[in-house]
């Protein structure tokens, strides 16, 4: 008789379970790119001790900044969010392509801190000594137009820095760096900031910089190029202000994977290095990957360097970061029964939450009809959809809706939302309701819907799915209790947002001010 072990079996079971989930951890000792297939943009890491956590961009979605855990830099799971809300009604109508961008984590004096741009009003500061538990309001550390991307430095010899960029859309350039002194708290920046890098020549649109002090060099890890076609830099000066000396150190070379760049680097306790950064992948975002680093003559070698040259190029699949131990496989979560006190940490709202647009009990999500804003054409301005990111190349999102109108055109239903978006709905007319199969394209310049299909139905219970499969491709379907799903509309090609990838999950909408509808949902699979 074949004995298996337990940790080989329960290895066998999670993958069973997950057979249709992205999982980067091969059981093997191995893992394959990306490491969380989906949409984490601009990525940092730090570890302390034996964990490590990980952050990234969440542009106009709340709750913001994603707060990920990982023992072993392949299994990672969302423990947290360091803003949950903002404090006034600054994003409370969704503002695509704003907001919260390029984080940088770091650990300093037993306090985790990030730093982030807002592109229209500046330098941010968010801290907490528990990654686990609420993290202090943001603070503005400079108010400014353009300044994106700050990372902190906090020097051996007492006195603190802040690198950053700027963003062209606002500030009219994009490919030089600065270096400001900061307080030692953190919380306000001290001088104007010197120019210690203009990539104009070489690095045009030089962004996303990350500052390290490490064997007497200062470097400062900033992505080039532009983000489908770039590749990554590293600057190194003796002196904080330079002069910088510049070496590409990652490219996409002759790998499927374009514009390999801005991240984060880390080293495990033995000292070996990892850099953690993304690949933009069109209506999937901007895909996590991880390239393990060698050192070469005081500049790091990301991936797989195959001539000897210091550019390396990413690797596929490569021996998992050895944290000394068998770490258990994780991914991020998907799937939703609502069964705790409230919805997964993997949905976020399109603009800042509001209390009453939701309540869960009972092991269901109630959510609670809201009005679109004035003068909208269509769903892009509307605050209320709740998505997550999408998990995988292929895979199904599938929701049991119980919908309870009360006014006409009052409607509920799945979505794939994007610059273009489609979804299918369960709607109230004067006849009763109706399944709703519709399309919207070009959505930021106001277009209306198209409608696919509209097939009357007798009850207010229905089971709604999309399935979608590479390079996007979305098809919805819809069941009643004990029968098949049958297809319904018209195909659907998913696109991304702005800065961000595509999303699914779901709204609930009304169109009487005076009457609240409401839709119970029993779960959200992804599968």
């Amino acid at each position: 008789m074949k004995v298996v072990s337990l940790c080989g079996a329960l290895f066998f079971i999670s993958h069973f379970a997950w057979a249709e989930s992205w999982v980067p951890d091969l059981g093997n000792g191995y893992y394959k790119n990306p490491i969380i297939y989906a949409d984490y943009s601009d990525p940092d890491v730090v570890r302390v001790g034996d964990d490590f956590y990980m952050t990234a961009s969440s542009f106009n979605c709340f709750p913001a900044l994603p707060i990920l855990h990982s023992k072993d830099l392949v299994n990672w799971e969302i423990i947290n969010h360091a803003i949950p809300s903002w404090p006034d009604n600054y994003f409370d109508i969704p503002q695509h392509g704003n907001g919260i961008w390029a984080p940088s984590l770091r650990y300093h004096d037993e306090v985790f801190w990030i730093y982030y741009g807002d592109p229209d009003q500046g330098i941010y500061m968010v801290k907490t000594r528990d990654p686990y538990s609420e993290w202090d309001p943001p603070v503005l550390v400079r108010e400014a137009k353009g300044w994106i991307d700050p990372c902190p430095l906090w020097d051996d010899d007492g006195n603190a820095y802040l690198v950053h960029a700027f963003a062209n859309s606002r500030a009219g350039i994009k490919s030089i760096l600065h270096v400001n002194k900061m307080s030692t708290d953190g919380t306000k920046l001290l001088d104007d900031g010197t120019l210690v890098f203009d990539g104009h020549e070489n690095h045009p649109t030089i962004e996303g910089p990350k500052f390290f002090k490490m064997n007497g060099y200062y470097y400062i890890f900033a992505p080039a190029g532009g983000v489908p076609t770039g590749w990554q830099t590293v600057l190194r000066s003796r002196q904080v202000y330079g002069p910088y000396e510049d070496r590409i150190v990652l490219a996409q070379g002759e790998t499927p994977i374009n514009g390999p760049h801005q991240g984060g680097y880390v080293e495990l306790k033995t000292g070996a290095g990892w850099f953690i950064h993304f690949q933009d992948l069109d209506p999937y975002g901007r895909i996590t990957h991880l390239q393990p680093v060698v050192w070469k003559d005081g500049w790091p070698v990301m991936g797989t360097d195959k001539d000897g040259d210091g550019r390396g190029e990413p690797v596929l699949t490569f021996q998992k970061p050895n944290v000394g131990v068998q770490i258990p496989v994780t991914i991020p979560q998907t799937s939703d029964e609502f069964e705790g006190k409230d919805f997964g940490l993997q949905w976020q709202w399109h603009a800042n939450p509001k209390d009453e647009w939701y309540t869960i009990k009972n092991g269901s999500l109630f959510l609670f009809s809201q009005s679109t804003p004035q003068n909208t054409a269509n769903l892009w301005s509307v605050p209320n959809l709740l998505l997550q990111k999408l998990p995988a190349p292929n895979f199904s999102a599938t929701t049991k809706i119980t919908f309870k109108p009360r006014s006409v055109d009052d409607t509920v239903g799945l979505i794939v939302m994007g610059l273009d978006y489609a979804y299918i709905g369960l709607t109230y007319n004067e006849k009763g309701l109706s399944v709703v199969q519709a399309a919207c394209y070009d959505a930021e310049k106001d277009s209306a819907e198209q409608i696919n299909k509209v097939v009357a139905v007798d009850t207010r219970t229905l089971y709604f799915k999309v399935e979608m499969v590479q390079p996007g491709t979305c098809t919805f379907y819809y069941r009643f209790d004990g029968d098949s799903y049958q297809s319904i509309g018209e195909q659907f090609s998913a696109q991304p947002g702005k800065w961000i990838g595509a999303k699914v999950g779901l709204y609930a909408l009304k169109s009487s001010e005076e009457k609240n509808s409401w839709a119970e949902i029993d779960y959200f699979r992804i599968d």
